[in-house]
């Protein structure tokens, strides 16, 4: 058994495109054979199996990281496994007294690749551009290939250039003046500030702000080693920053609790016309929140903090239309790797009087219904925005 474990997790650690498990030791076993294929949905890499027997074939998808589990669990039914990565070829028989065979050859499997996936991406970021930032992160080696490790670090970035990338191409935009709130260690800020000016050949002035005294300094230092000339990083709180000059578009990643909701207000207040916002850790709501006629939200302590968190980003998107910005929530992680997975996009547009009205009434209603009472609405209602 062991031998045989062994052989398992050696063809699991490569990058396998397509199992095929065959020739069945008891003709009593249900299926025929059992074969996987690797696929893509929107972002996400998985494996699909598909179950044999006489007359029908049944399906079950699984995470990239239960193949081994999976092929370990099928293999005992059987003598035979043949698998295809991108590199090799792996073909694995069990005798009749138990014995575990291994053979392996080099192959290029690439023409397999397309065949197994829904569609091949066409990422923004491509393999083979030398991204500075993206080779310091680790996600790209010195060549500009994706490190396997990092792969789904790769997609995740790309996914946000893409909902960025959706935005830019509505308008003619050659100039750009971007603040960045809660910027943190900054590697995204610098990758976006190539996607602008290298790809988009767009002229971005970029301002990263943070709390952090250190991270401000290492962050300059490192625009500076880049030759990023129009990027730099400031000192400062969200609630209290000051800009006083014209602001296109605002970024925030991450910022905890109400922090998020001074950054929407300052991006309204500047009348910013693009907003990019992930949400974090928003426990307002769910210290406030207190309902006679819907407790079963409050009875059990994760619920009420899961439906919190998608009530108060139901209720940004609201105040964000509420004063003319056409607002979508939208899924940029896959779930399975993070429950902070929405981002807010905001675009100042034509948004009329009639869905302004109805945005601010739905929220009247879940404040009444929740005890709500959300920082964002008011600030905004202090500025008589809304």
């Amino acid at each position: 058994m062991e031998d045989l474990k062994k052989a398992i997790k050696e063809i699991a650690e490569q990058e396998i495109i397509k199992v095929v498990i065959s020739n069945k030791m008891s003709k009593d076993f249900e299926y025929n054979k059992i074969n996987f294929a690797l696929k893509e949905k929107g972002n996400k890499e998985y494996y699909q199996i598909e179950k044999f027997t006489d007359k029908q074939v049944f399906h079950e998808n699984i995470e990239k990281d239960q193949l081994e589990d999976k092929m370990l669990e099928f293999i005992s039914f059987y003598k035979q496994l043949s698998a295809w990565s991108t590199t090799n070829n792996f073909d694995l028989k069990i005798s009749k007294k138990g014995k575990v065979f291994l053979g392996k050859k080099k192959s290029d499997n690439s023409n397999l690749v397309n065949k197994s996936h829904n569609k091949e991406k066409n990422y923004i970021l491509k393999e083979g551009m030398i991204i500075q930032p993206l080779i310091d992160l680790g996600v790209f080696t010195k060549e500009g290939k994706v490190i396997k490790s990092k792969y789904d670090k790769y997609k995740q970035i790309n996914r946000f250039v893409e909902i960025i990338d959706d935005e830019i191409k509505k308008n003619d935009q050659k100039e750009l003046t971007i603040l960045d709130f809660g910027c943190g260690k900054s590697y995204l800020t610098f990758v976006l500030y190539y996607y602008f000016v290298e790809i988009k050949k767009i002229n971005v002035k970029m301002i990263g702000l943070d709390l952090k005294k250190d991270v401000i300094k290492k962050c300059n230092e490192i625009a500076e080693r880049y030759g990023y000339e129009n990027l730099h990083f400031e000192l400062g709180d969200i609630n209290g920053f000051k800009y006083n000059n014209k602001v296109d578009m605002v970024i925030t990643l991450h910022a905890c609790d109400t922090a998020t909701d001074y950054a929407l207000y300052n991006a309204i207040k500047w009348n910013s016309k693009m907003i990019f916002s992930v949400p974090c850790c928003q426990h307002e709501f769910n210290h406030q929140m207190k309902t006679d006629t819907l407790s079963i939200l409050t009875k059990y302590g994760i619920v009420q903090e899961r439906v919190a968190a998608l009530m108060t980003d139901a209720a940004r998107a609201n105040l964000l239309e509420a004063v003319g910005y056409k607002t979508q929530l939208l899924e940029f992680i896959d779930i399975s790797h993070s429950p902070k997975n929405i981002l807010i996009r905001a675009s100042k547009g034509s948004v009329s009087k009639e869905k302004k009205e109805k945005a601010l009434k739905e929220i009247n209603n879940l404040m009444d219904q929740f005890n709500f009472s959300p920082t964002l609405y008011n600030l905004l209602k202090d500025d008589n925005l809304i």
